[in-house]
């Protein structure tokens, strides 16, 4: 391990704030970010994704923004060696990398790397994509439970990528995809520190809300009107588009589009710090506590002692 290292995490659920403080301790640390969003990745994404804006990034280097299309195939063990290679490259001249994002799995295979899978035949994954449009996430993971619930008790059961994962190893090999797991994390040349961003639960929701409103001002419902012929996309089975497929579907109208992508949204925020609260090397933070931040940076040697 080299200890002149080190990859600083940043995680916490939707709308708390990660963006500006990632970007204020970048500019401090005068380094880059690394992006674990696993739909920032998509350029075709970017009002329901939150993406940073040039002037938000306020020159602040992104990597893993913006950089594949929709239509192309990209998976988290591809992620895992993309992020390992960018962080050769940027430790060549940086002490220091923050790597911030929502999606727990992308932070974990970047800290702990990824299990070996077998490779998965192309119409596997369309049929448990069809089960999960026609049937719903609940449905697939009644059948998890039924061929794997050593896994069923672990996964996060609202997130229809980790189950289709899940199912597709199954379906794919006979065996269930706990078989496939290791248990030993994976040994990376740099030192890792975790921090943890959160607010108060009605403070994060009304941000929640008060983020959608404004998503929707300036085009969300555009943007996945644009988006609708990719909709069984594993990306797009998510929150901030599969409302309005929905919608699109007749299922119901924009109002109650507008409640469900409110409501599902503070859902998901629930289950992102579910996820990250099982982390006790995560170290909780206000957002707006850069100082504090930065003085538990410089214990931990991340930071020059002046």
């Amino acid at each position: 391990m080299n200890q002149d290292k080190y990859l600083i995490v940043i995680v916490g659920p939707t709308a708390v704030g990660k963006t500006q403080l990632c970007i204020d301790l970048a500019k401090h640390l005068e380094t880059e970010i690394i992006s674990a969003d696993s739909r920032q990745f998509y350029r075709e994404m970017s009002i329901g994704t939150a993406k940073p804006t040039e002037v938000e990034m306020n020159g602040v280097k992104h990597h893993f923004v913006d950089n594949i299309s929709i239509s192309s195939s990209y998976d988290v063990g591809q992620y895992e060696k993309d992020v390992l290679a960018a962080l050769d490259e940027i430790f060549a001249t940086k002490k220091a990398v923050i790597l911030t994002g929502g999606s727990g799995l992308y932070i974990d295979v970047v800290c702990n790397g990824i299990d070996e899978m077998p490779d998965i035949p192309k119409g596997v994954r369309t049929k448990l994509n069809e089960l999960l449009i026609n049937k719903g996430v609940d449905y697939l993971a009644a059948k998890l439970k039924e061929v794997d619930e050593q896994y069923y008790n672990q996964v996060d059961l609202k997130n229809p990528q980790r189950v289709i994962r899940a199912m597709e190893v199954y379906e794919a090999t006979g065996k269930p995809y706990s078989f496939f797991r290791k248990l030993a994390p994976a040994i990376r040349p740099f030192q890792i520190v975790k921090i943890g961003l959160e607010r108060e639960r009605e403070e994060l929701y009304e941000r929640i809300d008060q983020r959608m409103d404004v998503m929707i001002a300036n085009g969300l419902f555009e943007e996945a009107e644009s988006l609708y012929s990719y909709k069984s996309n594993n990306a797009l089975q998510t929150v901030g588009y599969k409302e309005i497929f929905g919608m699109i579907d007749r299922a119901y109208d924009k109002e109650e589009a507008i409640r469900l992508l409110k409501r599902n949204s503070r859902r998901y925020a629930k289950r992102q710090m579910t996820w990250f609260r099982r982390d006790e090397d995560i170290q909780w933070f206000h957002p707006n506590d850069i100082q504090q931040i930065l003085a538990y940076l410089k214990e931990r040697v991340v930071l020059p002692r002046n």
